[in-house]
């Protein structure tokens, strides 16, 4: 169930998508949101839409969540991405103690983290905290965030912590101010050029105890379904923005053979021709599918969270499989749409060639990998589901 806040982030977005295709060239050029664009995106509470009522956000709901993330990469699947990444910023802060969450919001709703998830740091104990020195790859929105965190292996006495099984080292993020870190140039990539996921790099810099977090096993600080299993709610983000990829790709292709579009040696119009007519069809109705089932296993989620954590826990490889298949579907469905525009769209200013650009580098995460469907195998025969166990 939606309440009226969560109807206006919706509603908002949907009014900003417009302005956002339009400049989807520009956003890919400057490599990063640009700086009137944001303004207006925490505007329409884009960034703070998951934040509790409490502390000024909207507490949306996670399928209105989704529908908002899959509408603006519809129109750019660059922006869906940063704001993805950005609105999910409540979800890592709550990893924090209590008063420090508080204390991140004091100043006001639209505060974002960026950062790296994999452990490519040191921390080394020390009174009262850590001296961190790292660099991580991959930290979408650096260029904007007020918080960056990196993941790091805890050192203590020069070696790595062991933790609870004795064989795997103990990791922790660590938080600091932007202006803390470095950024390091390095997006020059394939695809979602304008999420600005430079490297960002730490050097001997101390982090408190209290502005330290455990990013995959950590309890929130914060009560309320929306923070129940995080992770698995950023899993279905990310669905959420494959599926707006494909369906921009699906809208412009629409409108390329509405157009009049008549390839090289064709008879006909595109739009004449049955064999596109059935992979249209086909790419369309896959990109239906694939909606419906996050939309169904995001109800199930949601439900979970509100009545039965340990049930939303359980849910894990399901989720991930989820976000596999749907990677999937919508990394073809693009595919079909690039096939069939001919030599035109594989030039730079067309948005389908940047749709298929986008997608492929998304489906490169891991979080979207073909192993995932292991972990739902593994979970049908009774066997041990590892990483989410």
């Amino acid at each position: 169930m939606t309440n009226d806040d969560a109807s206006k982030v919706l509603r908002a977005a949907r009014d900003l998508a417009p302005v956002i295709a339009a400049r989807a060239a520009e956003i890919e050029e400057a490599r990063r949101l640009p700086a009137d664009l944001l303004g207006e995106l925490k505007a329409a509470g884009c960034f703070r839409m998951f934040l509790p009522r409490s502390h000024g956000g909207h507490e949306v709901d996670l399928r209105t969540g989704m529908d908002v993330l899959e509408t603006l990469a519809r129109a750019d699947g660059a922006t869906g991405w940063a704001v993805m990444i950005g609105s999910e910023s409540p979800h890592l802060f709550a990893l924090l103690p209590r008063e420090r969450f508080d204390a991140i919001y004091a100043g006001g709703p639209d505060v974002i983290i960026g950062g790296g998830f994999n452990a490519q740091g040191e921390a080394h104990v020390t009174e009262g905290g850590y001296r961190v020195t790292g660099r991580w790859g991959f930290a979408t929105g650096c260029e904007h965030a007020d918080w960056l965190f990196g993941n790091c292996v805890l050192m203590d006495g020069g070696r790595p912590r062991m933790g609870a099984g004795g064989d795997v080292p103990e990791t922790r993020g660590m938080l600091f101010p932007a202006r803390e870190a470095r950024v390091i140039d390095t997006w020059s990539v394939l695809g979602l050029r304008g999420t600005g996921s430079h490297d960002i790099a730490i050097e001997g810099a101390f982090c408190p105890e209290e502005r330290s977090f455990d990013i995959f096993q950590g309890q929130p600080s914060v009560p309320g379904p929306g923070f129940v299993a995080p992770l698995l709610h950023f899993v279905l983000h990310m669905g959420a923005v494959a599926v707006g990829i494909a369906q921009g790709a699906l809208d412009e292709t629409v409108a390329l053979a509405r157009s009049g579009k008549k390839r090289l040696y064709a008879r006909a119009e595109l739009a004449a021709s049955p064999v596109f007519q059935v992979h249209l069809g086909r790419a369309e109705t896959s990109v239906r599918a694939a909606r419906a089932l996050l939309r169904d296993t995001g109800d199930e989620l949601w439900d979970a969270c509100v009545n039965d954590p340990g049930a939303a826990v359980a849910m894990a490889p399901r989720i991930s499989g989820a976000l596999a298949w749907v990677t999937e579907v919508a990394t073809r469905a693009v595919d079909a749409c690039y096939q069939a525009g001919g030599g035109g769209v594989a030039r730079n200013a067309s948005p389908v060639q940047r749709r298929f650009r986008d997608i492929h580098t998304f489906a490169q995460h891991a979080a979207a990998a073909e192993g995932w469907f292991g972990q739902v195998g593994a979970g049908l025969l009774g066997h041990p589901t590892g990483f989410w166990t």
